[in-house]
């Protein structure tokens, strides 16, 4: 039962008692908790952001003597999916030792590596740069933070005194400084120095709050951040309008805007992709509009972010496009040329930036394009090497402009200097930890749209690419099916790496509408997969002409179509990409009582192979894989097409699949996994060069041969 003492409004207060008493003796667990439900709130902290940390008495295994040990979010971490395997567990005495051989702050770097020799629980998690700022504080729950509200006044050119007024001699501040060894001795000598802290301030960054336990602990963090937000909110209009008041203006409907923005996605992810292909996210969320509709989005926006975990997510600036949110985007070539120009502007002024500010033992430099591009009127993007990291880059530029919008509400917004945004941003430990990421899967950073997916070979393939790295859209006109897909997927890969959407592949306006999705959730596509289909066996004499309608309809002309909207993105993002058309050997093989679905493969054949001709000229390659009697997991096959075919090949019905087996030459079924491995071969980068081809998965059918 939650405890019902505590009235927030700003900071949502989530201490279950019954929860927290399972954790009964038991300090670590209940830090993990309390990071946990400090992580679920975005105005407490970003994804990745701040730590927390604990201190317990524990034996140590060569000397058997009771040490102090301190529990701290390890390197790379988030405190809202935080476990055990996530923290850091040291000898407290060991990191209060290594103040005798700190050189200062030139040789911050190398404490980083010390702090190895200070582990006590040898499964620990890499320690941050954080620790000495946690362990050399007296207390023994503490908490980091990144709160929103307290970084506004933070990044307010009168923060300090406004601080000071709300809080007196009880919160402490400290100047800007890199978080490092120093950080961490300053922040001990101003807790020294000021008996009866609740807290510090880091100037430009965040909070240090503390308690005797994990719950005074909580407490105390949202009871500050409630007092700043309460008097932000006590100041927003008094000084001036929100953000100088609103500039643009726009007549266009909520659906305009997003058909808008849909439109535009793919010829910014593939500006944005000039370097490594990257994946897109948008938001149109009240404070993004409030922000990018105003008068001083540019100013604002020019001048960078404050906090060092924002930058690094969203680069020091956003791209704000100079660009009617009414544009007429049907006039392409004025577009792009147009935009051209402001990408090029924009890597050249990053460029600048890094020439202006390197150092002789820096790293190379990074992809120059922007991360985040706002669109007045219309909404913000993101782009990045996969969806969450570009999901993420948007919640933290939200962090931002709440950030700004309060700093400009009670003083004036200060950015951090370009310099010490450049040492943070091209830091050598920064980099080290981004050489020690995991190698990229083989379809990372692309997007992937399979029909017919809720289950049977659409399915797999899905599931297969999800596995290799892509984002991919299961679609299906089944939405029973399609709702089961999508849990399982869910559960499986995150709700990042996959949606579902419902698509008729025959009807036009239903694919307009998941093409627009697909593009306001991913910024494009990159590999098509034409799957879905129907099965119909009848006797020439005995087909009708609906059923000869519904097989061309769904398996040729649904190819088609599909095809021809995924031409456009594709064109658009100027980045090539893959057409797969799962097909049939029947398209080869004329067998019994199949006259209008063979003619409906052989068709969907052709036409693979038109569309291989004349789309090379964008570098999108169109090639075919055609299967042979896969039941398992078949709609096709629950539908009656087993019961004719048994009929067809004078076959008992349970003798079936293994007829099918036999009559091949490696005397093998065809399961949907071979089918997933066929498709994956064609897009993981060892066929580059191949388009117009068949590849038949079969198990060998010799009256299938291409040749």
């Amino acid at each position: 039962m939650n405890i019902g003492t505590k009235s927030f409004k700003h900071v949502s207060f989530l201490w279950d008692n019954q929860k927290a008493d399972t954790f009964e003796g038991d300090e670590v667990g209940l830090l993990i908790y309390r990071s946990n439900i400090l992580g679920s709130d975005l105005r407490i902290t970003n994804y990745g952001g701040g730590n927390t940390s604990c201190r317990t008495m524990e034996k140590d295994p060569l000397t058997g003597a009771e040490v102090p040990v301190m529990w701290v979010k390890g390197s790379g971490g988030d405190i809202g999916t935080l476990t055990k395997s996530g923290l850091a567990g040291l000898y407290l005495d060991r990191l209060h030792a290594l103040k005798s051989i700190y050189r200062g702050l030139e040789f911050e770097d190398e404490m980083v590596e010390l702090f190895n020799h200070c582990i006590y629980d040898l499964n620990s998690k890499a320690p941050s740069i954080d620790t000495p700022l946690h362990a050399f504080l007296p207390y023994r729950h503490i908490d980091h933070l990144h709160p929103d509200a307290l970084i506004a006044i933070a990044a307010a050119k009168d923060g300090e005194e406004i601080i000071h007024s709300l809080f007196g001699d009880t919160i402490a501040w400290t100047p800007w400084q890199r978080p490092g060894f120093d950080l961490g001795l300053k922040l001990e000598a101003a807790n020294e120095k000021n008996s009866g802290l609740r807290g510090i301030v880091l100037g430009g960054h965040g909070l240090f709050t503390w308690g005797d336990n994990s719950f005074d602990c909580y407490i105390n963090s949202l009871e500050v951040i409630e007092k700043c937000s309460r008097y932000l909110e006590d100041n927003y209009g008094k000084k001036r309008a929100v953000f100088g008041g609103v500039k643009t203006e726009t007549k266009l409907s909520d659906t305009e805007r997003k058909g808008q923005a849909a439109a535009l996605a793919p010829t910014l992810r593939g500006l944005c992709s000039s370097e490594n292909l990257m994946v897109g996210h948008f938001t149109d969320a009240p404070a993004v509009m409030e922000f990018i509709n105003s008068k001083d989005v540019e100013r604002l926006a020019a001048m960078g972010t404050s906090c060092p975990d924002h930058f690094l997510r969203t680069k020091i600036c956003p791209l704000v496009l100079d660009m009617s949110p009414e544009t007429n985007l049907q006039d392409t070539n004025g577009i792009v040329e147009k935009l051209e120009k402001q990408f090029d502007d924009y890597r050249k002024n990053y460029k600048k930036y890094y020439e202006d500010h390197k150092h002789p033992n820096s790293p190379a430099m990074r992809d120059p394009n922007p991360v985040v591009i706002i669109w007045p009127g219309i909404g913000m993007f993101t782009f990045a090497k996969n969806k969450q990291t570009a999901r993420v880059a948007a919640e933290f530029y939200v962090n931002a402009i709440n950030v700004m919008k309060g700093a400009e509400a009670v003083s004036s917004y200060v950015a951090l200097p370009l310099q010490e945004a450049f040492d943070i941003e091209y830091w050598l430990l920064e980099e080290a930890k981004l050489k020690r990421m995991p190698a990229e899967k083989p379809l990372s950073r692309k997007i992937a749209l399979i029909t017919g997916s809720a289950g049977g070979i659409g399915k797999a393939i899905a599931e297969k690419f999800v596995q290799e790295g892509a984002c991919v859209i299961l679609t299906d006109n089944d939405p029973d099916r399609l709702a089961e897909a999508k849990t399982e997927f869910e559960k499986k890969y995150g709700k990042d790496n996959a949606i579902a959407l419902p698509l008729d592949v025959t009807d036009s306006q239903s694919l307009d509408q998941a093409i627009e999705a697909i593009c306001l959730q991913y910024g494009g596509v990159d590999i098509i997969v034409n799957n879905a289909g129907i099965s119909i066996s009848r006797a020439f004499d005995q087909h009708t002409l609906a059923e000869w309608d519904s097989l061309l309809d769904i398996l040729v002309k649904g190819q088609f179509i599909v095809s021809q909207k995924a031409h456009e993105i594709l064109k658009k993002q100027k980045k090539g990409g893959d057409i797969i058309n799962i097909v049939s050997k029947n398209a080869l093989v004329a067998g019994p009582k199949n006259a209008a679905y063979g003619t409906a493969k052989a068709a969907q054949l052709h036409l693979s192979r038109l569309m291989a001709a004349e789309l090379a000229e964008h570098k999108i390659r169109v090639n075919v894989i055609n299967p042979d009697a896969v039941i398992e997991n078949s709609k096709i096959w629950e539908s009656g097409w087993a019961e004719d075919r048994s009929k067809a090949y004078g076959v008992a019905l349970e003798e079936l699949p293994k007829f099918y087996a036999n009559r091949t030459l490696l005397k093998e079924p065809v399961r949907v996994d071979d089918i997933a491995l066929a498709a994956f071969a064609f897009v993981n980068g060892l066929l580059n060069k191949s388009t117009g081809n068949i590849l038949n998965v079969d198990g060998g059918f010799a009256p299938s041969f291409p040749r």
